[in-house]
């Protein structure tokens, strides 16, 4: 079984796999619903695969990165009579996984999703909401980004809020 996630949401609003299992956890009965491109996913979806690697990169800007990341790969079909699967079940398909793959709680989590006809396309995942009984996870597109931008964007914004927020001193340090 996975250990606890430290942080179950990141700042952008992304889901690592042990915060999501953690909080699935408490709707184990729950039917549990992938929503994306505006419309959930169909009652005979199968997790076909959950793969975990460790990736070494170089970004834009000639910077090493490393990053931890699992995907789960679901197939968007009606299969039968199927009706979504439990959390408790989803919940399950991953613990099985851990038992032959290490996975990394806090690892990024991405789901590729695919109806068996269209292309895989990759998604986040946000937090799981409760809507009308059904624990929905809400996945949206994996924008590209530029890893030296976003880190220089995140800079300005941290000044700024450091720089303009009241301090106990009441001295201005912007201006």
């Amino acid at each position: 079984m996975l250990p606890a996630a430290k942080g179950q949401v990141a700042n952008d609003g992304e889901i690592a796999i042990g915060g999501l299992l953690d909080m699935l956890a408490g709707h184990a009965e729950r039917p549990l619903v992938f929503t994306y491109d505006g419309h959930p996913v169909k009652p005979g979806y199968h997790v076909t695969e959950v793969k975990a690697g460790r990736f070494e990169a170089l970004d834009c800007g000639a910077n090493p990165e490393a990053w931890s990341e699992i995907f789960v790969q679901l197939w968007d079909v009606i299969d039968g009579d199927r009706t979504h699967m439990t959390a408790a079940k989803f919940a399950a398909i991953i613990r099985k996984v851990s038992d032959h793959v290490a996975l990394d709680p806090a690892a990024r989590l991405t789901f590729e999703v695919s109806d068996g006809v269209r292309p895989m396309q990759l998604h986040r995942a946000g937090a799981p909401c409760i809507v009308d009984g059904v624990v929905q996870v809400a996945l949206s597109p994996r924008p590209a980004s530029c890893k030296p931008r976003d880190r220089w964007l995140e800079n300005q914004t941290a000044d700024t809020e450091s720089c303009c927020a009241p301090r106990k001193d009441a001295q201005p340090c912007c201006g």
